[in-house]
């Protein structure tokens, strides 16, 4: 039997498959990571049949709502997703509340970084009305 971690390795799994793992492990469907990351699900889909990547705030984006490391995603090195290590765990409602976790976490941080592109524009058009 092999380990998940190693099926997410950088020797056996794609990108795609990584944040398909990720997406998974976290307890998400396809559409509520679209939703989530302000992408259609036909993104989610691309990014994980490799057909495309995200852009960087993208792929930030969404690492921290599955939990994994930016690395981890990108080459499978470095830290991936907490739920590998509870892959042998047959607690489900364990592993969505680990995903409910997950997902507001990367609300959490979506919000940040809206609030701070929002406060930048008020600064530049107080700025300019001066």
């Amino acid at each position: 039997m092999h380990d998940e971690q190693d099926w997410f390795g950088p020797d056996t799994a794609t990108f795609g498959d990584r944040v398909a793992g990720a997406r998974e492990a976290a307890g998400m469907t396809q559409t509520q990571l679209a939703r989530r990351l302000g992408v259609k699900k036909a993104t989610i889909v691309a990014w994980e049949d490799d057909l495309s990547e995200p852009r960087a705030n993208k792929l930030s984006m969404m690492a921290g709502m599955l939990n994994v490391s930016i690395m981890w995603l990108l080459t499978g090195e470095g830290d991936g997703t907490v739920a590998t290590a509870l892959a042998g765990d047959t607690d489900v409602e364990l592993n969505q509340l680990v995903g409910e976790l997950r997902a507001i976490r990367g609300e959490m941080r979506a919000n940040s970084e809206r609030l701070a592109r929002v406060e930048k524009a008020l600064r530049l058009k107080l700025e300019r009305a001066e």
